[in-house]
């Protein structure tokens, strides 16, 4: 349905995060929210133990029950459900097709910072056309927030910034727009970071005694200043923090997530049929950020 934020549903901690992330953004954007379940026939081997009806029953309980707590809890949003037959990637692509937005559920791992992205959000992530949202388990909407004067992060103070990962190479108004739109309805800064690295050529400039990092510098971030220049004149009130830095940007990336309330990424289109086509930049930060991830596709 055109104008709908689709949540991918299985039950799992993760996609229950992922519908309450849902919830508060159709809350920003004034939208419905459709939770979808993919039902798959229980496997022989395991039908003597649960058994086909039993887990039909589960899935349909576990859809209302999730509906119901996002009605109570956000009632100012219109929340539906579906349930489907067939393979879960290709119904949540189906599903998401005329969407506003896809938000799936990434488990956090246990020990070590980021995500586990699955088999099927990585397809979906790869083959839709719609933004897709990867949240982790556990997250909360106190989490998005920035702390109060006694330490205390909460519903009541502002957003922590939007992160928003550029190459001013190869920049796209898609990507771009998303993500000082979701700056905006936040009320919040949004962190643009742009990074670059020393080309194996330059080793032959250090050698000679000249170090022409400085001068990038600049460069890199005038660049960045002026690919920027007219979506500040276009979003006045998006507080905007440029940061041009050297070195890897996904690694720059994952350590602005730390403190934001949602990283943007890009994803170039690609048609072919086949294979994972994400980008790698977009995967790193999909594994390891420790915020919601925002996949643009673009062209």
């Amino acid at each position: 349905m055109p104008g709908t934020i689709v949540v991918g549903l299985d039950g799992s901690t993760e996609s229950r995060a992922a519908a309450e992330w849902a919830a508060r953004e159709a809350e920003l954007r004034d939208l419905p929210v459709k939770l979808v379940h993919v039902w798959q026939p229980v496997p022989m081997a395991q039908a003597p133990l649960l058994g086909v009806e039993t887990h039909r029953h589960w899935t349909e309980r576990v859809l209302r029950e999730v509906a119901e707590d996002l009605r109570q809890r956000h009632p100012g949003v219109e929340v539906s459900t579906e349930q489907r037959n067939g393979t879960p990637a290709g119904v949540l692509l189906d599903a998401a097709r005329d969407a506003e937005l896809l938000v799936l559920g990434s488990r956090a791992l246990s020990g070590i910072g980021g995500f586990l992205v699955g088999s099927v959000g990585q397809y979906v992530t790869a083959h839709t056309e719609v933004p897709v949202v990867l949240v982790r388990a556990g997250e909360q909407a106190a989490d998005e927030h920035l702390k109060d004067a006694v330490g205390i992060a909460s519903g009541a103070t502002g957003f922590r910034p939007v992160v928003l990962g550029l190459d001013t190479g190869s920049s796209n108004d898609q990507v771009i727009s998303f993500a000082f739109e979701e700056a905006r309805r936040r009320k919040a800064t949004l962190t643009v970071v742009h990074s670059w690295d020393l080309s194996p050529s330059y080793a032959y400039s250090m050698a000679g005694g000249y170090d022409p990092r400085a001068d990038i510098s600049r460069a890199q971030a005038g660049a960045l200043t002026e690919v920027l220049l007219p979506w500040r004149e276009k979003y006045p009130d998006v507080r905007v923090n440029e940061m041009s830095r050297m070195g890897s940007p996904a690694g720059h990336l994952v350590d602005a997530s730390r403190d934001a309330s949602l990283v943007v990424v890009g994803r170039r289109v690609r048609r072919a049929p086949f294979g994972i086509h994400i980008g790698s930049v977009a995967h790193a930060v999909l594994h390891h950020a420790a915020a919601p991830v925002a996949v643009v596709a673009h062209d």
